[in-house]
């Protein structure tokens, strides 16, 4: 499988995984150097073992889960970006850092959301015959990289957009899953 082709499909498969740590770390002065290690390994970590798992699946899972897999995509989004948004605006997101999206069901609903289309990646490269852990590897390093510089670029953003940025990141989060919708239907 030549590099070129694995590293374009690893950059477009990361582009959602890097809005979400922008929308993450919008907020304040971000996330902090082990929640931004966090988010991006379980982002890279997931990126990798979906096409692992579509790969594993074959193409009898695909037939089974493509009607609905962008709805289960942008619903997670919209929960995780809608509860963000609303405990902004309540004001009732402490600072101590219990409500750690990097952390519990958060990071994991995130994590799948984001690397959903992976598991499709995964089921082609097997249609094709093409290796299987050269590319997992590379998209999941490449996913990796791209995220911790979106939790880098959010603050930078955050301080632009000022006491609206956390609003800001859950709405971006909502964008995204009306986007992963607009492509599938």
């Amino acid at each position: 499988m030549n590099l070129f082709f694995v590293l374009v499909l690893a950059f477009s498969l990361s582009m959602d995984a890097f809005a979400v740590a922008v929308g993450l770390s919008l907020g304040g002065s971000g996330l902090g150097r082990r929640q931004a290690l966090r988010l991006s390994f379980h982002f890279g970590l997931f990126q990798f073992g979906m096409p692992v798992l579509g790969w594993t699946a074959g193409r009898t899972v695909l037939k089974l889960i493509e009607a609905y897999d962008h709805w289960v995509a942008a619903g997670l989004l919209v929960f995780v970006g809608g509860k963000m948004a609303i405990e902004a605006l309540r004001q009732e997101k402490k600072r101590q850092g219990t409500n750690d999206p990097t952390r519990g069901l958060s990071l994991i609903l995130l994590s799948l959301a984001t690397s959903i289309d992976s598991l499709a990646a995964g089921i082609s490269l097997a249609a094709l015959g093409a290796p299987l852990i050269y590319p997992a590897a590379i998209i999941g390093v490449v996913c990796f990289g791209v995220s911790l510089t979106g939790t880098r670029v959010g603050p930078v953003l955050g301080r632009i957009a000022g006491k609206w940025a956390e609003i800001s990141g859950g709405a971006v989060l909502v964008a995204i899953a009306v986007k992963i919708l607009a492509d599938h239907l």
